[in-house]
């Protein structure tokens, strides 16, 4: 029997360790850097602006009994993530889990984008994404190792009905495909990289009066007959980050209510 087995209740336990969260003044973001809190890590939390919610997000982690450190910076500037990260090593200590949620949506006819609607949503859900995931890479690299989790989306595997995505479709099917990509790079030096594909999640993106009528669409379309709540994604964050998936890297994991199912 192995350790772990032995072991198992401590496997999610993420005691001692600093978290890097893009994303992480709303949604999934916020509620998956307080999610690592909860179980043990001091997390470093970046957004685009503190007004986007970073503190509020900060203050849950201190309640929950963890140290908070908040960083404004924006994903697509490619020398600020190596800044945020040296930052956040500085103050909380070496990193060893990040998970990467910055992110927007919009939609539009693919005959009728104009070029800097699509350019701004792969620069921020994707390079954004890859500026990130090196930085993070490269520190954790200089210290053994660590998992990062990319928060990708349903999108990026099937084509959602009624909806004109096009950038977002394919951004979110490049993120998959970084992943693995990232995950056979660095699968010999210690870093684990995987993502989590969410189905329709009520952020606030989503419940906003104006999308009622989407909203219910959402829910019918979806075997489970509701959209996730954003809490459920903690649940799989903290198996990718902890020594529960130590032998997960690759893994695009759907958090999607079954909807692929079908």
């Amino acid at each position: 029997m192995s350790e772990m087995t032995l072991n198992a209740p401590k496997l999610f336990d993420l005691s001692g360790q600093t978290a890097f969260v893009t994303g992480a003044g709303s949604g999934i973001g916020q509620r998956i850097a307080l999610g690592l809190a909860q179980v043990g890590a001091d997390v470093a939390c970046l957004d685009r602006r503190e007004d986007d919610g970073l503190a509020d997000t900060a203050a849950m982690i201190a309640a929950a009994g963890q140290r908070a450190f908040t960083i404004t910076a924006d994903v697509t500037e490619k020398d600020s993530l190596p800044a945020a990260v040296a930052r956040a090593q500085a103050e909380l200590g070496p990193l060893s889990v990040a998970v990467n949620a910055a992110g927007i949506a919009n939609a539009n006819p693919a005959e009728a984008m104009a070029l800097d609607q699509w350019q701004n949503m792969i620069d921020i859900n994707l390079t954004g994404l890859f500026l990130s995931c090196q930085a993070e890479a490269q520190a954790m690299l200089a210290q053994g190792g660590g998992s990062i989790i990319n928060i990708a989306s349903m999108s990026g595997v099937i084509v959602n009905r009624g909806l004109q995505q096009v950038h977002y479709n394919t951004s979110k099917a490049g993120v998959i495909h970084l992943t693995k990509s990232m995950a056979m790079e660095w699968v010999d030096r210690g870093i684990r990289v995987n993502s989590i594909s969410p189905g329709y999640t009520a952020t606030p993106m989503n419940t906003r009066p104006e999308m009622v009528h989407q909203t219910k669409l959402f829910e019918e379309q979806t075997p489970m007959g509701r959209m996730a709540d954003v809490d459920e994604m903690v649940g799989p964050a903290i198996f990718l980050a902890s020594k529960a998936s130590s032998y997960c890297t690759g893994v695009d994991l759907l958090v999607d209510g079954g909807f692929c199912c079908w």
